[in-house]
């Protein structure tokens, strides 16, 4: 899990570079292997192998095992699933949930090959030739047979033109009743120097999913140039598959005894009295209806606080995430947001390790509340922002589009229900891609949507050694809302 050759059994694993996402698929492989169900706060409680195997005795059996699902003649959505076909049918056609990949390709490269290849990757993934029609009224999933696609387009395009082209192709929307929901166009900017644009819909695809879709894409394209198809290994499942099981492991939401129940439970109390919405330094007023309008600003962490940051982590037996979370809170909380501070927050969503190299759209969203109140030191707020965090974590399994309904708070058109800001941290490691004879490098894309009225997305980065670097990442923002020059402000204030 750690990528590391040699782990003793008294090492942390925090310490070791371990973090929330890593704990996950810590507890997934105790699963596979061990057949008992541990949770994520032991391992955080516990973070050594001899004290993993001293809290063996408290776990329970393990939970029901993702595996294949003879297919239904209609195949419902994912819960996450309801709520983006939900949105789109509000909506319409938008960006608002595209996801870019936008690669540059110096050298010689065989465009027949590249064709081929993304092919080869549409056909392994039935998630990317998945259309959504509805059936009786209900939406559903049809899996279009075999792979490929309609043709690789290639477009000239002058190197002064291209970021305009791209942004124009960024912002396309799908029709998911019909349309895939991956599209990709090659852009021919000189002899040896071209640029690959993907864009996938988030009903289709999460954020993980960009690593296993470059991956395969890079054996692919190698097979290819050899003249033949990827010689890989069938999925062990696909994105059907997970639909069916996660409703076979939640389980009737009206039975009190199901998973469904009681995590519903949890939230409801967790959740209560929430308030409707965050009072943000907004320079206007909010309109009746969002436009989705929205613009980014590039934010960076130096690698001396960065390094303190660790530090208070480690001391705390907290993740970068919870002391990220706590310092968010006390800004919004001095800037007027009040000591009730909900913050949303993305979680994998990955719990069986069936699901690491699967394209799919697995992302839960937690809703995690901090109480700002009675004036803690930063590390008395960081302690309830930990107890808050494992307690979600335990119940992450209810997907967030639920909760809404079940929770039915205030609706209204011009916010995000439940919370309006977004913190986000990438604990990946950066995404490469390795396409043979070619030097790729990934592109900056924007879709110039917002979906919260603030959204921050970082990135942990490392030296050779493995030593803190600095926190990257961007703020993006509700144009409605913000000028740049706010959130230029508030994002000094963060830093400091």
């Amino acid at each position: 899990v750690l990528g590391l050759s040699w782990v003793g059994i008294d090492d942390d694993f925090f310490s070791l570079g371990g973090h929330s996402l890593l704990a996950t698929r810590v507890i997934a492989r105790i699963r596979a292997l061990l057949g008992v169900e541990v949770g994520v706060r032991v391992l955080f409680e516990a973070p050594t192998v001899a004290g993993l195997v001293a809290r063996l005795g408290e776990a329970g059996p393990a939970r029901l095992a993702l595996g294949r699902y003879a297919r239904p003649d209609v195949v419902p959505l994912s819960f996450a699933q309801r709520r983006l076909w939900f949105l789109y049918q509000l909506e319409g056609q938008s960006a608002t949930y595209n996801i870019p990949c936008v690669l540059r390709l110096c050298g010689r490269l065989d465009r027949g090959a590249l064709a081929a290849a993304l092919g080869d990757v549409i056909g392994r993934h039935e998630s990317l030739r998945t259309v959504f029609p509805q059936v009786d009224g209900m939406p559903c999933q049809v899996v279009l047979e075999g792979g490929g696609l309609p043709g690789l387009p290639v477009t000239e395009v002058a190197a002064g033109g291209l970021a305009g082209v791209l942004e124009a192709r960024v912002r396309c929307g799908f029709d998911l009743a019909v349309e895939p929901p991956v599209r990709a166009e090659l852009f021919v900017v000189g002899p040896d120097e071209h640029v690959l644009l993907l864009v996938v819909h988030h009903i289709a695809g999460d954020g993980w999913s960009v690593r296993p879709l470059l991956a395969d894409l890079s054996v692919a394209y190698a097979a290819r140039c050899r003249g033949h198809a990827p010689g890989w290994a069938p999925l062990p499942v696909q994105y059907v598959d997970y639909t069916l099981w996660q409703h076979e492991l939640l389980g009737d939401e009206a039975d009190s005894g199901s998973l469904f129940a009681g995590q519903v439970a949890y939230w409801e109390q967790q959740l209560g009295g929430l308030p409707e919405q965050l009072v943000l330094p907004m320079d206007r007023a909010r309109p009746a209806v969002a436009s989705q309008r929205g613009d980014q600003l590039g934010v960076r962490v130096d690698a001396g606080v960065h390094h303190k940051l660790v530090g208070l982590a480690r001391d705390s037996g907290a993740s970068m995430y919870m002391v990220l979370q706590a310092g968010l809170a006390v800004l919004l909380s001095r800037l007027g947001a009040g000591h009730d501070i909900p913050i949303g927050c993305p979680i994998a969503g990955r719990t069986d390790q069936a699901l690491d190299d699967l394209v799919g759209f697995f992302v839960n969203t937690l809703v995690l509340r901090t109480d700002t109140s009675g004036n803690p030191t930063f590390r008395e707020l960081l302690a309830r922002v930990r107890e808050t965090a494992l307690s979600a974590y335990a119940h992450q399994d209810v997907p967030f589009e639920y909760l809404v309904g079940a929770l039915n708070p205030v609706r209204s058109l011009a916010h995000h229900p439940l919370f309006q800001v977004m913190l986000a941290l990438q604990n990946l490691e950066t995404t490469s891609v390795d396409l043979v004879g070619l030097d790729v490098s990934m592109l900056p894309a924007s879709t110039g949507a917002a979906k919260f009225d603030l959204s921050f997305g970082l990135f942990e980065c490392r030296d050779a050694t493995g030593r803190p670097a600095g926190i990257e990442g961007v703020i993006d923002y509700a144009t409605d809302l913000f000028d740049p020059a706010t959130i230029e402000a508030l994002a000094a204030r963060l830093v400091r």
